[in-house]
């Protein structure tokens, strides 16, 4: 019953969210896929993102764009350490709860971040 509930909590956010037609993305606004793979993307809607893995499923977070940089605080629905797993591990976005990042590049077509010597390339899908 628990997970029902939070099932229906997270579907009832995302819709909330989805009406806010791009809101806060501006630039970031639809779904981006990583460079190099054909299996990892990252969304931007209103103030959420969702990473997601086609091999290891997806995470919901909030998220923030201030000039060239960009803050994501992911959230866990069923607090599952694999949610921590497809961020940290297969994104690369560290730590969970506070990711931060710094756009190098932002256009119609492509987006890449950086963080330290690390860099990830998107493409807009």
């Amino acid at each position: 019953m628990a997970r029902f509930f939070k099932t229906i909590m997270a579907l009832s956010f995302l819709l909330l969210a989805s009406c806010q037609e791009g809101g806060e993305a501006g630039d970031l606004l639809g779904q981006w896929r990583l460079v190099d793979s054909d299996t990892k993307y990252v969304s931007f809607s209103g103030s959420l993102t969702l990473f997601r893995s086609i091999t290891e499923g997806e995470v919901y977070g909030k998220f923030q764009h201030e000039g060239d940089s960009l803050f994501i605080q992911c959230f866990s629905i069923y607090g599952s350490p694999q949610d921590t797993a497809i961020v940290e591990n297969s994104f690369g976005f560290q730590p969970f709860g506070d990711i931060r990042l710094k756009i190098d590049a932002l256009t119609n077509d492509k987006i890449v971040l950086s963080k330290g010597q690390r860099q990830w390339r998107f493409r807009k899908y």
